[in-house]
């Protein structure tokens, strides 16, 4: 055989232990195409996902869909038809508001995420293949924010901003979301980085950048997106958990965690108010916990 066969470009693509990375994500596949929950959360998920980026597209199924026209007149009124979730305190549409608070909700639990996997990746990536010291001094500030509570230290950060958006909230939540995802890049990068493939990629003199590149990433990212899944449903409910204590989003944002707010004082009589958005808010949290369940159960061998 000659050298050139065994140059660090083509060594990812010939020989047993580079083709079982990517067979994996194949098989995993094939996996998921048989199972039934996965195509039904997919689906829920693409269509949120639809709802969040284009609100309008299903705010005008019913009613004027304006989140913000309001009738003082029709405060608090319950459903009626054409305004099938009835109205808020303002006299707004409901229906209107918590399909435009999908928006919000949606976009701090996804740019929180990604946030937070960006970090992770990098960090995570120095730690497993650099030396010790390294590892040690990313493995000690992770613990430090691991350390601190989650809702607790965001609601000491947030309290420092005069305004909260959806940037801003996301940008805490990430602060305190990095650590875990960091530990899981970790984790998939130092046992990739003695693999046979590895070593001798490094062997041929294939940079660093290019092993992590060709072998580690791909070999990191499965589990960690799997997480990341799983972790845009409890960034949701944290943001409607700190935007309900009075420290998330504020107005003029319209999200989930506001409208359940706003309902707080008027449930007992006005009980349509907390359990549309609510409901819509449930239902999110629990597709995307489910679909993320049902990857990380076809990437486990032992669940097939």
């Amino acid at each position: 055989m000659t050298d050139a066969a065994l140059s660090p470009e083509k060594l990812g693509t010939q020989g047993t232990s580079p083709e079982a990375s990517y067979q994996a994500p194949q098989g995993t596949w094939h996996e998921l195409r048989r199972r039934p929950v996965f195509l039904l959360t997919g689906g829920c998920a693409l269509l949120l996902l639809l709802l969040a980026a284009a609100p309008g597209l299903f705010a005008g199924w019913f009613g004027h869909g304006d989140p913000t026209v309001c009738e003082l007149g029709h405060s608090a009124e319950g459903p009626a038809p054409g305004h099938p979730f009835g109205y808020d305190v303002q006299g707004c549409d409901l229906y209107a508001n918590v399909i435009h608070g999908a928006g919000a909700s949606l976009g701090v639990g996804l740019l929180a995420t990604g946030l937070g996997l960006a970090v992770a990746l990098v960090l995570g990536c120095l730690a497993g293949m650099a030396g010790r010291i390294v590892d040690s001094v990313i493995a000690r500030i992770t613990d430090v924010f691991l350390g601190f509570p989650f809702l607790l230290g965001a609601i000491v950060v947030l309290n420092s901003f005069t305004t909260r958006d959806v940037p801003t909230v996301a940008g805490v939540l990430a602060l305190f979301g990095w650590p875990t995802m960091t530990r899981v890049v970790r984790a998939s990068v130092r046992s990739v980085r003695e693999a046979d493939y590895v070593v001798m990629a490094r062997s041929l003199g294939a940079s660093q950048w290019f092993i992590v590149r060709r072998h580690v990433l791909p070999n990191a990212l499965t589990p960690v997106l799997v997480l990341a899944t799983i972790t845009v449903g409890g960034v949701i409910v944290a943001e409607a958990a700190l935007t309900f204590l009075g420290v998330g989003l504020q107005p003029p944002s319209i999200s989930w965690g506001l409208q359940l707010a706003g309902a707080q004082n008027s449930f007992q009589t006005h009980p349509h108010l907390l359990i549309f958005p609510g409901l819509f808010l449930s239902f999110t949290v629990f597709v995307l916990i489910t679909f993320g369940d049902t990857v990380r159960d076809a990437l486990d061998p032992r669940g097939r």
